[in-house]
């Protein structure tokens, strides 16, 4: 039975899986690679439920039942005790194979590993442990405390207790989970990206405006949100850094546009960086 889990990352989406994970009862460990960071991580989560209380959505007293079940520390190491790990850090997949790597040695065999990731391959990254049976892609959407999708990819290896341990996680913490086999992109990103890498082709040939690019898209499909907008929410940079991973491994029908190169290279990364496609108050 899964009690206690470690959360590596305590940026957008560890902070926001953390809160998911510890509002559902579980005992939460959100590490960081240092002090501040995973202070900036825990801050963050404490002023999200801070609102609520203000709103009338959330009793004081359930908030600190919520930030009691969450521990911060800035070492690997206090992640031993864990029954599962969730990885969310960057993109990049040699990042990625070190932690893994590294808890491989500090976890016990009996924890079961996943990784937040949204493009990057769960078989390539489960091969550099000795569990690769125990190891399964849980990719939550942003916001993580909010989103109801959990896309749970199966490795070639990961078995099927596995599987079925991380749905039901999945499935405590409130989330729907779908299980998919482990592709680049998995489903979510490799339909969404192709999408918003072309929105962002119309926008640089001047086919039109940004505001109506967005508004084509919520009017005509109904979608919440226009593509150029939600690339500004999910970030300029991650967006880049998926579609490099879906041309490497799908082909050239994933190129990225020389626009969003340039505006990640120039520092216009959506609402995290205060401006992207729009600008944003920080």
């Amino acid at each position: 039975m899964i009690r206690r889990i470690g959360i590596v990352g305590a940026g957008t989406m560890g902070g926001g899986i953390a809160q998911a994970a510890a509002q559902s009862g579980f005992q939460v460990i959100l590490e960081d690679i240092s002090e501040e960071y995973v202070k900036a991580g825990f801050a963050k989560i404490k002023e999200r439920l801070e609102k609520r209380v203000g709103e009338g959505k959330l009793e004081s007293g359930e908030k600190d039942r919520i930030l009691s079940n969450i521990e911060t520390t800035a070492s690997l190491e206090d992640l031993g005790n864990a029954d599962l790990i969730i990885e969310a850090v960057a993109e990049q997949e040699d990042v990625k194979k070190q932690i893994f790597k590294k808890l491989d040695t500090i976890c016990p065999e009996g924890t079961f590993f996943t990784s937040n990731t949204s493009s990057i391959s769960i078989t390539r990254l489960a091969q550099v442990t000795e569990r690769p049976a125990k190891f399964a892609g849980m990719h939550f959407m942003n916001p993580a405390f909010i989103m109801k999708l959990v896309e749970v990819a199966r490795g070639i290896r990961t078995s099927q207790e596995t599987v079925n341990t991380i749905t039901t996680v999945a499935e405590k913490m409130g989330k729907i989970p779908v299980v998919v086999d482990d592709s680049p992109g998995f489903i979510v990103n490799r339909v969404l990206m192709p999408m918003i890498n072309d929105s962002i082709y119309c926008f640089q040939e001047g086919v039109a405006s940004k505001e109506s690019i967005d508004s084509i898209m919520k009017l005509g499909a109904n979608h919440p949100m226009g593509p150029l907008e939600l690339a500004d929410f999910i970030g300029l940079d991650i967006c880049l850094a998926v579609l490099e991973v879906l041309q490497t491994e799908l082909g050239e029908k994933y190129r990225p546009c020389p626009l969003l190169r340039r505006m990640v290279a120039g520092g216009k990364l959506g609402r995290k960086s205060g401006e992207g496609f729009y600008g944003y108050k920080k």
